[in-house]
């Protein structure tokens, strides 16, 4: 919990997925990179409690006054939102006239706890959520839409997702091993990031002393190829990773870092290593990936943001730490996946997330000052 302890584990590189405290999940593979229990809160849901204490830590380290958060705007991303209530509804009884949408009231907890009274919408398009959520509060500042966005991505513990993925047979009976040969599937996990963006004009004029990045472009695609899996060519994510480096104007060469979106399954994993081997030519062998997910696991439509946070830490310290130790990493993956930290070179770091229905979004963060 925190940015420093964030970063503390990043470097030290060891994790491993717990089973879920739940007597009704009745799954073969029950797995999961799990947030330690907390005090309890007010807040209507899981998700949403990460969300607000997230949110919390960013906005205080923005110091944004009361002033300014009112005029504040929220985007969340998150997939499956507070589902966890539902999960305790089916067992205990639902409420009678409900109409309540687990995927929107995350967005509206943490407007109506910040008091953030600017605009506030929610993006759920799966595990991309929240990496579209932050390219949309970078283009409500560049269109003067609002002066303060503050991007979030959060995901909890779902008992249907999990049944789901386990029913699809994509879950990894150990660990989440992304680009190791003998991967089997992903593992969940949950969290929730935030980020808070505003103008250099605004920040500037508020006396703002520390900028960690900047986000310098985007690409979003979508190749509406399968409701679950990735188009076998790879072609849309390719497309978004380029437009995200013509929308920088970033040059190969100035990349530093990939975070890929990396969940562990077969077919990802292989995908995503030619599509980043297709964009970034014969630099691909030069260039680190850090593997958020062998980490902390899958975040569902908290990834983007996730990696975000992790592609913010690595620019504004100029450090890749070295990745979780996986027994062999897959021939078929021809990216490098260093094992030990390694230094940044490179002003541009990119992010990738994708997700169900073929929704592909890549970001580019600048960390130059």
């Amino acid at each position: 919990n925190g940015v420093e302890r964030f970063w503390a584990g990043m470097t030290a590189a060891r994790s491993a997925p717990v089973r879920p405290d739940d007597p009704y999940a009745h799954v073969s593979l029950p797995l999961l990179y799990a947030v330690p229990p907390d005090e309890p809160d007010s807040a209507p849901g899981t998700a949403s409690r990460y969300a607000v204490e997230a949110a919390t830590q960013a906005i205080a380290d923005a110091g944004l006054d009361t002033a300014a958060r009112q005029r504040m705007a929220v985007v969340v991303g998150t997939g499956m939102g507070d589902a966890s209530r539902y999960d305790h509804w089916r067992v205990d009884g639902f409420p009678a006239g409900d109409r309540w949408l687990p995927a929107f009231v995350v967005g509206s907890e943490v407007g109506e706890r910040l008091g953030a009274t600017g605009p506030n919408t929610s993006i759920s398009n799966a595990c991309a959520a929240s990496g579209c959520a932050l390219s949309m509060a970078a283009d409500m500042i560049r269109l003067g839409e609002a002066d303060v966005v503050l991007a979030v991505g959060a995901e909890a513990y779902s008992r249907v997702a999990l049944a789901c993925f386990d029913r699809m047979g994509a879950l990894d009976p150990q660990r989440c091993r992304p680009f190791a040969r003998d991967r089997l599937g992903t593992v969940f996990g949950e969290g929730a990031a935030a980020l808070v963006l505003e103008s250099t004009e605004h920040a500037s004029a508020r006396g703002v002393s520390t900028v960690y990045a900047r986000v310098a472009g985007a690409g979003w695609s979508c190749d509406a190829y399968h409701p679950t899996a990735p188009e076998p060519a790879g072609t849309q994510i390719a497309r978004a990773m380029a437009d995200a480096l013509t929308d920088a104007g970033a040059s190969v060469d100035q990349v530093g870092c990939v975070v890929p979106h990396g969940t562990g399954t077969e077919l990802n994993d292989r995908i995503e290593s030619d599509a980043i081997t297709g964009v970034l030519g014969m630099r691909t062998p030069e260039i680190p990936l850090y593997s958020l997910k062998a980490l902390i696991g899958h975040t569902g439509g908290a990834a983007g943001a996730m990696a975000a946070v992790a592609a913010t830490l690595i620019l504004h310290r100029g450090t890749v730490p070295g990745n979780v130790t996986m027994a062999e990493q897959d021939p078929g993956c021809a990216v490098w996946l260093p094992q030990a930290a390694t230094p940044l070179a490179g002003r541009y770091a990119m992010i990738n997330a994708y997700a169900f229905g073929g929704n592909n979004i890549s970001l580019v963060l600048d960390g130059a000052r």
